[in-house]
């Protein structure tokens, strides 16, 4: 069988599922799910062995420390896999759920209901607790699910679906509804992309250059998160020590992520008072600040931002600096430099406050608060898929809702037209 007939099979085997996966009941699923985390606990030591193997294969390959952080699955973090596992079946199942419901003049009954995507292919990088959330998100919303993940967890992937597959079919879980791709051929996620006869959405996890490969094949629609390049701008009226704290969060908290702040920008009449303090802030946590010529005025220390700054997604203890001359200034920064991912003002002015959330096109805009926040578990969702910076069919975090489309259910008594 040619790799392009194994993609397929796996497509056809996938969408033959997703037939079945729309019969299951709420209760069914919890079901599922909690099999599933069993036969995680169950089977843990197949998969720190599995980790072990590519762990060694990393280490052999000079990746990174980070990376090999990333890769790596202790106890602790395969419980919390587990424990995400179990949480998934708390949360309310959004399947079914009725969004409005009208009658019309001549009598027609028409309802608008939440159903699942169907198909739904997965493509990750190294972390491999992925491969278990990706999958009971799709199985709590009654999709089927295509993983494929990277190379470098190849092993512990596949070791992580084996469990859940077993566990998950004990339970009542439909034949094939987890699949995940076992071979690491960059034509096999060519392949699973073009199918849009069998998979209804490719979901890309990892960094810009994976998203934009994938985009670049695919013929299925793909919801992306390209990057985030997120900013905090400091108004007229903003109080400077809140802001300072937001500052210090956005940035310092976890800078290695999505919704970390890179560049700052502040309002030329507080740029005096405030950056001094920033820069006594970046001094004590090791943040480099590059910054515009005005920023450059107040801290003479400061490197110089070049236009590729703006645009920078540093993930890094890297900060660009850009003093404004007003709020609208601020907004067409943001407007023009950002990934429309996550924005903040912080400002004591509640028309200034009204006009960044309006104007600012971003998936989160805040008021007085840090970026970090821009995620499923701390805006309730519970778990989340990624983050979109699409604007179809999903923005912002992509939670349990994101994972379904709806229907229309008309009820008549005979009526033409």
């Amino acid at each position: 069988m040619t790799l392009q007939d194994s993609i397929r099979k796996i497509g056809d085997n996938a969408l033959a599922a997703s037939r079945k996966m729309i019969g299951l009941s709420t209760r069914r699923k919890n079901a599922i799910l909690g099999a599933m985390a069993d036969a995680l606990d169950q089977q843990r030591d197949l998969v720190k062995a599995a980790n072990a193997r590519d762990l060694e294969q990393a280490r052999s390959s000079g990746l990174s420390s980070a990376l090999l952080d990333r890769l790596t699955l202790t106890d602790a973090r395969i419980d919390g896999m587990i424990k995400g596992v179990r949480d998934v079946a708390l949360l309310p199942d959004p399947v079914g759920k009725k969004i409005w419901k009208r009658t019309r003049p001549n009598g027609l009954v028409i309802e608008k209901k939440r159903v699942p995507l169907g198909v739904v292919a997965i493509i990750f990088e190294s972390r491999p607790n992925v491969t278990a959330d990706a999958a009971v998100l799709c199985i709590k919303t009654s999709n089927a699910v295509i993983l494929r993940g990277g190379k470098e967890a190849i092993h512990t992937n596949l070791a992580i679906a084996a469990a859940l597959q077993t566990g998950g079919e004990s339970a009542g879980l439909p034949q094939n509804a987890v699949q995940l791709i076992d071979t690491t051929d960059r034509e096999a996620v060519r392949e699973l992309v073009r199918m849009d006869d069998r998979v209804d959405v490719v979901i890309p996890r990892g960094g810009e250059s994976l998203i934009r490969a994938v985009v670049e094949h695919a013929r299925v629609p793909v919801l992306k998160h390209y990057k985030g390049v997120c900013h905090v701008f400091v108004d007229a009226s903003a109080d400077l020590k809140m802001a300072l704290a937001i500052a210090e969060n956005a940035k310092c908290q976890r800078p290695g992520v999505c919704n970390a702040m890179e560049t700052l920008l502040v309002h030329q009449s507080a740029a005096p008072a405030f950056l001094p303090a920033l820069a006594e802030m970046a001094a004590r946590r090791g943040v480099e600040l590059r910054g515009c010529e005005a920023t450059r005025a107040i801290l003479p220390s400061c490197s110089q931002a070049t236009e590729e700054d703006w645009y920078a997604e540093y993930l890094d203890l890297i900060l660009a600096v850009r003093v404004v001359k007003d709020l609208k200034a601020a907004i067409r920064h943001i407007n023009t430099y950002g990934s429309h991912h996550s924005d903040a003002i912080v400002t004591s002015d509640a028309k200034s406050a009204k006009a960044f959330l309006k104007q600012v096109d971003s998936a989160a805009v805040y008021v007085n608060a840090s970026t970090r926040f821009t995620d499923g578990g701390e805006f309730g969702m519970g778990a989340e898929m990624g983050i979109s910076t699409d604007k179809l069919h999903a923005r912002g975090p992509m939670g349990l809702e994101e994972l379904t489309t709806y229907k229309y259910l008309v009820s008549g008594t005979g009526q033409t037209r």
